[in-house]
């Protein structure tokens, strides 16, 4: 019988002991960004302005960025006007009113911008692929990792971009770090991004930026047709200029 009550005693003390480290890995698992998030109301330091104010560009990146607002200023043209696609650090800071939804996975973030359909995927641990096979583009390659309920981004591997707000070269480097930050009035989580962004090319100075979502509750994306538009512009153009009726829309 005393053995039987020690053993018992002592199935209690694993079962504790396994509750307990239970209850840790809870505790320590990281937050669930999952969901549809929208820009939240400007907060000081602002949404998407830099701090400090304006850009400190070099005299090399002045120059590229007069030529080319040279080329556009008084126009309608830029990426957007042609389906392109804004890039980072744009594609996050900006998007306007435009939501993004965030799909979590352990191994993968998966972050889809309501405009363009631009999508980012920020990878975690072994899911990177190695820094040979990480393919350049206007949003980069993004690795992820968790320092405690932060989320850290790492954003390389991108392309020379004259042609947004935040312009930079393809020896730009982007950090961001993701946090819950509280909830606002209504009730919503919002959820705040710091970016870092430093260039040698294009910068004097690191460009440090602030982004703030507020949660939508059963959100859902819109679909953002931007090649279907123009085609059926360009049919539009096509029939004036040969003078019979558009075929869709007669």
């Amino acid at each position: 019988m005393g053995h039987l009550k020690i053993a018992i005693r002592g199935a209690g003390v694993v079962l504790a002991a396994l509750l307990g480290t239970a209850t840790a890995v809870a505790a320590a698992a990281p937050p669930d960004f999952t969901g549809v998030w929208t820009s939240a109301a400007p907060t000081p330091g602002g949404n998407s302005a830099p701090q400090g104010g304006a850009l400190p560009l070099t005299p090399y990146a002045r120059a590229r960025v007069d030529a080319y607002n040279k080329l556009t200023n008084g126009t309608d043209d830029s990426p957007g006007r042609w389906c392109v696609g804004t890039g980072m650090p744009g594609s996050m800071l900006g998007s306007g009113s435009y939501p993004m939804e965030i799909i979590q996975r352990p191994e993968q973030i998966t972050i889809i911008y309501e405009a363009h359909t631009e999508v980012r995927r920020i990878y975690l641990g072994d899911r990177n692929a190695a820094p040979e096979d990480r393919i350049p583009g206007r949003n980069g390659y993004s690795s992820g990792r968790w320092e405690g309920n932060v989320l850290v981004v790492e954003t390389d591997n991108l392309v020379d971009q004259v042609d947004q707000r935040t312009p930079h070269s393809d020896e730009a480097k982007i950090v961001e770090r993701y946090s819950l930050d509280g909830v606002d009035n209504q009730g919503r989580r919002i959820l705040k991004a710091e970016m870092t962004m430093t260039d040698p090319k294009f910068y004097t100075a690191p460009v440090v930026q602030t982004k703030r979502w507020a949660e939508v509750p059963n959100g859902r994306l819109l679909p953002y047709e931007c090649p279907e538009e123009m085609w059926l512009d360009r049919i539009a153009e096509r029939a004036k200029e040969a003078g019979v009726p558009n075929p869709f829309n007669p």
